[in-house]
């Protein structure tokens, strides 16, 4: 079977601690870069070991920065044309999705997404309450791939309509995370998302983590308030140093300096 993914690439899954699903979590920060091997390498000289989602290598539109457990960091590129590619995509996944997977293509490299954990029991069920609560999406998409050693991969997924709020990924079956990695700068997990959030988009975001003002917050993810809606940083425990910034293609990576937490206070304003 071979890899199935959409013209303008498609996200992968994340999974809760030790693989079984929790509710909903941080799953995985997307991270747009040009051309996928350079950047593959450029991480691993920052530190990270880095595996290729599919094969051929040379082909795959996808790698995975994994820790032991919690979120992870994926490496994403899309193919020539798929920033025209708007209405197929649509058509496809639904209203939601092809908005989004141009945007992906369109921008410059950095942070484009976050996936957010939600058990795969249920889904279909949470994406209709979510749209009673006024957040519509397009319609659960069941997917499946095969990893360079030619295991299948099985999960769904679905994008809400309104294209920079985080979208829901149900966990990997089978679970993915490796027991043993470790990485050569010392990150050992994904510890803290930062998602600046516009206001005018934090009535969604509330509902789409299922948490309000007084809630504790969703496990790994800080919310400041910014003019765009986006992934501004991750904060990486073990992590002393932050790494070369012309390694990182974009991406905000700092060490972890304090227990994550969420709130919504305001933040530096986005460019």
């Amino acid at each position: 079977m071979t890899d199935h993914r959409t013209a303008a690439g498609r996200p992968a899954a994340g999974e809760g601690r030790t693989g079984e699903p929790t509710g909903t979590r941080c799953s995985h920060v997307l991270l747009r870069v040009r051309e996928l091997p350079r950047a593959v390498a450029d991480f691993r000289a920052a530190g990270f070991e880095v595996a290729y989602a599919t094969a051929p290598e040379h082909k795959a539109l996808h790698a995975h920065v994994w820790f032991r457990e919690g979120p992870v960091i994926e490496l994403l590129t899309t193919p020539p044309g798929a920033r025209w590619m708007r209405l197929p995509v649509t058509l496809r996944f639904g209203r939601g999705a092809g908005a989004r997977m141009v945007r992906w293509a369109r921008q410059d490299e950095g942070f484009c997404d976050l996936a957010l954990l939600a058990d795969a029991d249920g889904f279909p069920e949470r994406l209709r309450a979510l749209r009673r609560a006024g957040v519509p999406g397009g319609r659960p998409v069941h997917w499946r791939r095969r990893r360079p050693d030619g295991a299948a991969i099985r999960f769904s997924f679905a994008y809400p309509r309104a294209h920079r709020l985080p979208f829901l990924v149900t966990p990997y079956d089978p679970p993915q995370h490796p027991p043993d990695v470790r990485h050569p700068n010392g990150a050992t997990a994904l510890r803290t998302v930062v998602l600046g959030v516009a206001p005018a988009d934090l009535p969604a975001v509330r509902q789409l983590t299922g948490t309000g003002p007084g809630d504790p917050g969703l496990p790994g993810l800080r919310i400041e308030e910014a003019e765009t809606t986006g992934v501004r940083a991750v904060e990486l425990a073990g992590l002393t140093t932050a790494p070369a910034p012309e390694l990182l293609h974009g991406a905000v990576l700092r060490p972890a300096v304090e227990a994550p937490h969420t709130t919504h206070r305001k933040g530096p304003r986005t460019p």
